[in-house]
């Protein structure tokens, strides 16, 4: 079924709406959230969580793309998961170790200017995103949106995991490069 006639079901207040989602994009979500939270109990239980955000948040907003959509609440709340097992522990797990990874490039303090230059940034992000050749855009986004184990990415991708995490290394540092010139970092 295509994502707009799902949508449909959700506007419809249909109960087959969530099976269809389930269907569709069930393991995608579970992927996300286990990346996040490595523990399969937690995961399934978030991707429920993501149906009922998105059971809620339907007569308000009409995605056109559901992936992107289900794959946003969905690492949210797995993010949100995390920072409150956390709260007293600070670091561990891949969760930690990629959001350090990318602190040198983006500063963490929260302010209020920051807030509002979230926009400006996300755009900048999808620019440079943009211009990577496609494997070290996928090698990228894998690992800091999807939040994917490097060990993962090697296998995946066919590289070492030393080459990995090399890219990975260098693509930080373009990263940080074109948010400097864009007046960002």
């Amino acid at each position: 079924m295509d994502d707009s006639k799902i949508v449909d079901l959700y506007w419809a207040r249909s109960d087959s709406a969530i099976a269809e989602t389930a269907k569709k994009f069930g393991a995608y979500c579970r992927t996300i959230a286990y990346n996040v939270l490595q523990n399969p109990e937690d995961s399934d239980e978030c991707v429920n969580d993501t149906y009922m955000r998105a059971w809620n948040s339907m007569p308000d907003k009409r995605p056109s793309a559901l992936a992107p959509y289900l794959g946003r609440i969905t690492r949210n709340l797995a993010l949100s998961r995390v920072t409150d097992k956390n709260r007293l522990k600070r670091g561990g797990g891949e969760v930690a170790l990629a959001l350090d990874e990318l602190d040198e490039c983006i500063a963490s303090a929260y302010s209020l200017e920051r807030e509002v230059e979230n926009r400006e940034l996300a755009a900048a992000l999808n620019r440079f995103l943009a211009q990577l050749p496609e494997t070290e855009r996928a090698l990228f986004v894998s690992r800091y949106w999807f939040l994917a184990p490097v060990a993962e990415l090697s296998k995946k991708f066919g590289f070492s995991e030393s080459k990995t995490a090399s890219i990975l290394h260098r693509t930080r540092g373009r990263l940080r490069r074109f948010l400097i010139e864009e007046g960002l970092a």
